[in-house]
């Protein structure tokens, strides 16, 4: 893994995943956002179940490079993929900076909007990190960053 900060924004798409599946991203320079971006570069690649299955190999690629492949967790990847997805398709979204500034709530991580969705318990859960487990909280609440829904 190279510890070469990667200046993500001045990249297409494209060249992050080419970056990211290199390995030339660096570990302490990979956050949330930069998840969230990956998803978003892999949905406008790749029809969308390519993309997932690229986005998941990647993940468990670089968290294997880092020696911590336990720290992947497919039912928060999972989730995220698919709230970011219906969010580019709603919005018809093909620019990163366009869909982040229309989408700050997808980039917290923190009591981030999968709190909406999931219960703490259901998330730490052994079972929600090996395999995608549906949301345990109805949403009874419409998105409001989302007409239409």
């Amino acid at each position: 893994m190279n510890d070469t900060a990667i200046n993500e924004e001045a990249m297409t798409g494209a060249e992050f995943i080419e970056q990211f599946e290199s390995g030339a991203v660096a570990a302490d320079s990979f956050h949330h956002a930069d998840h969230v971006r990956l998803a978003f570069a892999y949905l406008s690649q790749y029809p969308a179940l390519q993309a997932l299955e690229r986005f998941v190999a990647a993940l468990k690629s670089f968290a294997a490079a880092l020696g911590k492949s336990e720290r992947y967790h497919e039912t928060i990847t999972h989730a995220y993929f698919f709230l970011i997805r219906e969010r580019m398709t709603r919005s018809g979204a093909t620019d990163w900076q366009e869909f982040a500034r229309d989408n700050p709530d997808l980039l917290i991580w923190k009591d981030g909007i999968l709190t909406r969705y999931y219960t703490d318990k259901t998330l730490e859960s052994d079972l929600a990190r090996r395999i995608f487990i549906l949301p345990d909280i109805p949403n009874l609440t419409p998105d409001k960053s989302n007409p239409g829904v």
